[in-house]
């Protein structure tokens, strides 16, 4: 190459890798993808299964997982008769959490969401991975799992009980108003632990949550469970 001419294999090849970095960009460039990403976060799950969590329709949710699928962030095998889709590896949940992050440090709008719907700036109703894992190692309050049960089933807190947000209301005679309970569910974003205080609260019972849930609980390498709880 003479000196000062532009090598055009080398502009060719930085222009084809900035394309296939763009082909992730695009493929999260949509809620409802992101949205399926974090279903599937908290366990592989079939078409049906995502369509019915995700309030959408069987073939709008198989054309979003065909995208995802061909971007290689989600993966699927076949179990009999049925498609399991699953994430492609822990570094696409950990895409997501970066995400999160990202969004809620540079977006007002997020912050003001959080703030409004979450109540993110009042600290003490948050208890962190330390304070929970001395909490159970102590026996000082009841871990409750809001999430839907077949998410529970696949990966839980260790200790935590089953407690699905439409079924607290029956649930309530099983819980110790002495004790203190702390919920969580999918993330910091999720909304159902923040609906299962409100519920609780409204019993007299004196809840807390998690300071996110269960995928950065799992990420973090802290103590979890499979299965059903006995």
């Amino acid at each position: 190459m003479i000196f000062g001419e532009v090598d055009n294999t080398d502009t060719y090849t930085q222009v084809a890798l900035y394309e296939q970095f763009a082909r992730i960009a695009k493929a999260l460039a949509n809620p409802h993808r992101i949205e399926l990403l974090e279903l599937l976060d908290q366990t592989p799950r079939e078409v049906e299964s995502l369509a019915r969590a995700a309030n959408m329709s069987m073939t709008t949710t198989s054309s979003h997982l065909q995208v995802l699928r061909q971007a290689r962030l989600v993966a699927s095998h076949r179990q009999g008769t049925k498609i399991i889709y699953r994430l492609s590896g822990e570094d696409v949940a950990k895409c997501l959490a970066s995400l999160r992050q990202l969004a809620s440090t540079h977006l007002a709008e997020v912050k003001e969401i959080l703030t409004e719907v979450f109540n993110s700036d009042d600290r003490t109703i948050l208890v962190s991975h330390d304070e929970l894992l001395q909490l159970i190692e102590n026996d000082d309050a009841v871990i409750i799992d809001v999430r839907p049960v077949e998410e529970y089933v696949a990966a839980h807190i260790k200790g935590a009980l089953s407690m699905p947000l439409e079924t607290i209301n029956e649930q309530l005679v099983n819980l110790d108003k002495d004790k203190e309970i702390v919920a969580y569910c999918r993330g910091p974003h999720c909304v159902l632990a923040p609906q299962a205080m409100e519920i609780l609260r409204s019993h007299g019972f004196h809840v807390r949550r998690l300071i996110d849930g269960l995928p950065e609980w799992r990420m973090a390498n802290l103590p979890v469970s499979l299965g059903a709880q006995p």
